[in-house]
C-alpha cells in the first residue's frame, strides 16, 4: 500500500461519512502520509477474522519519564496490556500498534503474537513531548486502517491509549483543536475509544484539561500520581478495560459508555 493509497482511504472514509472533510483537511500535511503508511502494518487481506480490534498505544518517551525513574514501570505497564490481550478469547482478532511520542514506531499494526514486549533496548525515554502532533498521527492511522478493513467488509472496533507525563512540548503541525476534530469524528462512528493517561508532573499540568481539550471524554482519562505503585495501578485499570472491551461488540458498547473501571 502506497502513500497515495492512504490518501485514497481518507477520501473513501469521507465519502462513506466516517470522516468529515474537516478531518481530511487536518491530515493534509506534507510527509504525514508517509508516516501513516509506515504504521499500517499487516494488510487486511492477510487477517482472516470476522471482526478486528485495533489497539493503538502512544507512549511518552520524553526525558522526564527517565528523570522520574519511570521507564521500567511504563515498560511493565505496556507489557501487562499486551500479555492480557494475548490471554483474551479474541486474541486472533486483535492488532496492536506501538508508537512513541518522539516519532519512533516500535511496531505497526501486527497480530499479538508478533508484537514485541518493551525492554531497556527498545524503550528509552530521552526526547520531548510533541503530544498533539503524535496523537494526530496515531489517530490518522486508526482512520486509515479502519477504512482498509471496511473496504474488505470486516467490522472494526478500536481502542487508542495515549500515555504522557507532561503537557505538549515540541508539536509543530497540530494543536488541541485539530486533534479534537479527529477525536470527535472517531466518536461519531461509535466503534472507537480514545483514552488518556496523564502521569502527575508535580502539579504543573492539569491532565484532565489537556485531554479534554483534545476531545477525550472524562470517563476515559486516568491521572495517577508520579509514583511507581500508582502508575502500575493505572496500567492495571487500563489493561483490564482494554481486555474487556475487546471481547465482543456488546462488551465494547458497555465499556465505551462506562469508561475505565466499568
Amino acid at each position: 500500500m502506497s502513500t497515495q493509497n492512504v490518501s485514497n482511504l481518507f477520501q473513501q472514509s469521507v465519502a462513506a461519512g466516517a470522516m468529515s472533510p474537516k478531518s481530511k483537511d487536518v491530515l493534509n500535511i506534507p510527509d504525514m502520509g508517509a508516516a501513516i503508511q509506515q504504521g499500517m502494518g499487516i494488510v487486511a487481506d492477510d487477517v482472516p477474522a470476522s471482526e478486528v480490534i485495533l489497539v493503538s498505544l502512544l507512549l511518552d518517551d520524553s526525558g522526564s519519564i527517565s528523570m522520574a525513574n519511570n521507564e521500567q514501570v511504563v515498560r511493565d505497564g505496556v507489557n501487562l496490556i499486551i500479555d492480557s490481550l494475548r490471554k483474551s478469547k479474541q486474541d486472533d482478532n486483535i492488532l496492536v500498534k506501538i508508537q512513541y511520542l518522539n516519532g519512533t514506531l516500535l511496531c505497526p499494526y501486527l497480530p499479538l503474537k508478533d508484537v514485541p514486549l518493551l525492554d531497556d533496548q527498545n524503550f528509552r525515554a530521552t526526547g520531548q513531548t510533541p503530544l498533539y502532533d503524535q496523537t494526530a498521527l496515531i489517530l490518522a492511522g486508526v482512520f486509515a486502517k479502519t477504512q482498509e478493513f471496511t473496504n474488505n467488509g470486516t467490522p472494526v472496533r478500536s481502542v487508542t491509549l495515549v500515555v504522557t507525563d507532561g503537557a505538549d512540548y515540541g508539536s509543530r503541525k497540530h494543536s488541541p483543536d485539530t486533534v479534537k476534530v479527529l477525536v470527535e469524528d472517531l466518536y461519531m462512528q461509535e466503534s472507537h475509544i480514545i483514552a488518556g493517561m496523564g502521569i502527575d508532573d508535580h502539579g504543573h499540568t492539569d491532565f484532565n484539561a489537556v485531554f479534554k481539550s483534545m476531545g477525550v471524554r472524562d470517563n476515559w482519562i486516568l491521572t495517577p500520581s508520579n509514583s511507581p505503585s500508582e502508575i502500575r495501578k493505572a496500567f492495571q485499570v487500563m489493561s483490564q478495560s482494554v481486555t474487556k472491551v475487546s471481547q465482543n461488540a456488546a462488551a465494547f458498547s458497555q465499556g465505551k459508555l462506562g469508561g475505565f473501571g466499568s
